[in-house]
């Protein structure tokens, strides 16, 4: 079957070939044809095809879905309390990891599928359309394998994080740590798994532990991302980029020589602003990087301790208010700088083959994103072609 979506009041197809030539290929009064869950054609309403259904936007803007290339969906109670105390002023350090790690391993697989199938569901509501999802919460063997597996029941971009914080029962032996993720918990999560990461920060892994777990794991067949540089500066941005890492994610706190290693390389930096949101922390040189010609992407890092929120559009409109990128930045960045920290093609875009993942916004430009913050804009999702 075809499906038309035609009266489209402004289409974003990310694809500079179509409409103005700009960044986000805008076409006014569009349409589109998909057939079989992918585009089969995109332009302008008036010459649009037959089709077996018709859809009519009725002037409403459509963009391509959310892709959210940073999440932690897997995991046991919530940190409600530790936000609180943030909010009364108490640093963040992420400490609290450890706490979400015991709930995590208490929990049953029925209680955590439950949550992960909950978020999922919330994130698509808000025109999410692809979603990665780390592990990091169980760190055994056991826990992490667990969260591997039922993160892959939502979604085919799984992230064994083994090497999120050294927990307490290796407190004293982060080394052997290391070895334990590097050897049986590898060797246990790589089936469930397509990335590896590792969080390359003061008070969990330093540059050459983080070496060393990326390493194991590339060498497994995993593709390499980094948490790097968000409680400080440090050379986890660099050690994404010396091992080819398709992303590198936060990065806060940046030297000159951090921005100029990603503006050369082809490590997308993920941006995070929802976490800096939480924490109250500053937010990351955006404009920097993006005049330093670094690709940029922006995802939601949700999660229970930073970034509780799964809303690609909050984070939108944080980058925009917070981070000066202006609109038309920060929506390529959720969405075609998404799919770049995934490797990803086939989505992110709406030109002829992509993926047919398009969300209609109550609204007839894709700047009410960012100018009508914190309002549920998103009216329609289609994913694969099909209405969710």
């Amino acid at each position: 079957m075809s499906l038309l979506i035609t009266n489209v009041g402004e289409l974003v197809t990310n694809d500079r070939t179509l409409g103005d030539n700009s960044q986000l290929g805008l076409l006014t009064d569009a349409a589109l044809v998909i057939t079989d869950g992918k585009v089969a054609w995109v332009g302008a309403a008036d010459k649009a095809p037959d089709a077996d259904e018709r859809l009519d936007a009725a002037g409403r803007a459509a963009i391509p879905g959310f892709v959210d290339s940073h999440t932690h969906l897997v995991f046991g109670g919530d940190r409600a309390a530790e936000f609180a105390a943030r909010m009364a002023g108490e640093p963040y350090t992420g400490g609290g990891i450890r706490t979400t790690v015991a709930a995590t391993r208490a929990a049953t697989d029925e209680t955590l599928r439950a949550s992960v199938g909950r978020l999922r569901r919330e994130a698509l509501r808000q025109g999410t359309t692809t979603i990665e999802i780390k592990s990091g919460y169980g760190l055994t063997v056991a826990d992490e394998t667990r969260s591997l597996r039922l993160a892959g029941e939502v979604t085919t971009e799984t992230t064994f994080l083994g090497a999120h914080v050294v927990p307490a029962e290796f407190a004293d032996r982060p080394d052997d740590y290391v070895a334990e993720v590097c050897g049986p918990m590898l060797t246990a999560a790589a089936a469930y798994s397509k990335w590896v990461d590792v969080f390359c920060e003061r008070g969990a892994f330093d540059v050459e532990q983080a070496r060393a777990v990326l390493t194991a794991g590339m060498a497994a067949g995993l593709l390499p991302r980094v948490h790097a540089n968000q409680l400080a500066a440090g050379g986890g941005v660099r050690l994404a980029v010396e091992v080819g890492a398709a992303s590198a994610d936060h990065c806060t706190h940046l030297s000159r020589a951090d921005v100029d290693a990603l503006a050369a390389s082809s490590t997308v930096a993920t941006l995070l602003p929802g976490a800096e949101f939480s924490t109250r922390s500053p937010y990351p040189p955006a404009r920097r990087l993006l005049n330093a010609g670094a690709t940029v992407a922006l995802a939601s890092d949700c999660n229970p301790g930073s970034s509780y929120t799964s809303s690609m559009p909050f984070c939108v409109a944080l980058a925009v208010r917070e981070m000066r990128l202006t609109p038309a930045e920060a929506l390529w960045a959720a969405t075609a700088g998404g799919a770049k920290a995934l490797r990803r093609d086939d989505v992110g875009h709406l030109g002829v083959g992509a993926r047919a993942d398009v969300a209609l916004l109550d609204a007839p430009s894709y700047l009410h994103l960012a100018y009508r913050p914190g309002v549920p804009l998103i009216t329609s999702v289609l994913h694969d072609g099909v209405p969710s």
